[in-house]
C-alpha cells in the first residue's frame, strides 16, 4: 500500500518536491518543514559520512542510515542507491529487499555503469528495474544521458539525447518503473517534450538558472529533486558560521 500511496504523490498539477537529505537530523528538519516525502541524495549521504559519491559508502552503512531515518519520520522514504550496489540481478534483488525490510518505500536507480562514462544497454537496465520493482520498491528510473561532459558533451540540452531518453523511458516503464528521472536536462521545451512523450511521471533536478518550480509544473514535471545542493549549502553555512566564531 505504501508504494501505491507514494506513486499517487507524483502529479504534474502539484509536483512532489524533494529537498534531499543526508542523515536522520536533516530528515527530521525537512519533515518539520512540511515535506510529503523524505529522499536521500547519494553524494550528500556519502559525503556526510566521509565517503565520496559512486557507491564508495559501504552498503550496510547506507542501510543503517536509511533505517534511522525511517524510525525517525512518519513519511514515505526514497533512497538513492546509485547503480544498485550489485552487478547481478540476484544481488540487486537482495539490495532492494534490505531497504524494503527497513521500511523504505522507493529508490533511485541509475543506468550509468558506476564510476564510468558509459550507460548500461537498455534491455539490461530494464531487467535491473524489474528486479528492484519485484522486491517491492517504487523505482525512480534515472537516466544519466544528460549528466555533464562525460555523458552529453558540453551542452546536455540536445535533441538526440531527448530522443534516446524517450526510448529508454518506454523500456523502463514496461519493466515496472514508476517515475523517470532526467537530471542534467534544463531546457524547458525539451523537458516538456519528454513529459508529453513518456507514459509515467517525470522527475527533474533543480539546476542553477532553471525555470521556477511552478513553471516546471506547467511543463508537465511531476517530481522535482534538489540533489546535493541542500547538503552543500548546509556545509557552507557551517563553515561560515565557524569562521565567524573563530574570528570573534
Amino acid at each position: 500500500m505504501a508504494k501505491e500511496i507514494f506513486a499517487a504523490l507524483h502529479r504534474s498539477d502539484d509536483p512532489l518536491i524533494l529537498y534531499n537529505v543526508w542523515d536522520v537530523g536533516s530528515a527530521i528538519a525537512v519533515a518539520a518543514a512540511g515535506a510529503k516525502v523524505i529522499a536521500t541524495g547519494s553524494l550528500s549521504l556519502a559525503g556526510a559520512q566521509g565517503y565520496e559519491d559512486g557507491e564508495r559508502i559501504p552498503f550496510p552503512r547506507l542501510v543503517e542510515t536509511a533505517r534511522q531515518i525511517a524510525e525517525a519520520v512518519e513519511l514515505p522514504i526514497s533512497v538513492d542507491i546509485e547503480a544498485g550496489f550489485a552487478e547481478d540481478l540476484e544481488g540487486l534483488s537482495r539490495v532492494a529487499a534490505a531497504l524494503y525490510d527497513v521500511q523504505i518505500t522507493g529508490c533511485n536507480l541509475e543506468d550509468r555503469l558506476i564510476r564510468t562514462s558509459y550507460l548500461r544497454p537498455v534491455d539490461e537496465q530494464a531487467e535491473r528495474i524489474a528486479a528492484v520493482d519485484g522486491a517491492g520498491l517504487f523505482v525512480n528510473a534515472r537516466t544519466d544521458l544528460f549528466l555533464g561532459p562525460l555523458m552529453a558533451g558540453e551542452n546536455p540540452n540536445r535533441a538526440e539525447l531527448v530522443d534516446a531518453a524517450i526510448e529508454r523511458a518506454a523500456a523502463y516503464r514496461a519493466a515496472g518503473a514508476g517515475c523517470f528521472f532526467i537530471p542534467g536536462l534544463s531546457d524547458p521545451a525539451m523537458i516538456a517534450q519528454i513529459c508529453e512523450s513518456v507514459d509515467m511521471p517525470v522527475n527533474v533536478m533543480r539546476l542553477p538558472g532553471m525555470v521556477s518550480n511552478a513553471e516546471l509544473a506547467e511543463l508537465g514535471v511531476a517530481r522535482i529533486s534538489y540533489g546535493p545542493a541542500p547538503w552543500r549549502e548546509a556545509m557552507a553555512g557551517v563553515t561560515e558560521a565557524a569562521k565567524a566564531a573563530f574570528s570573534a
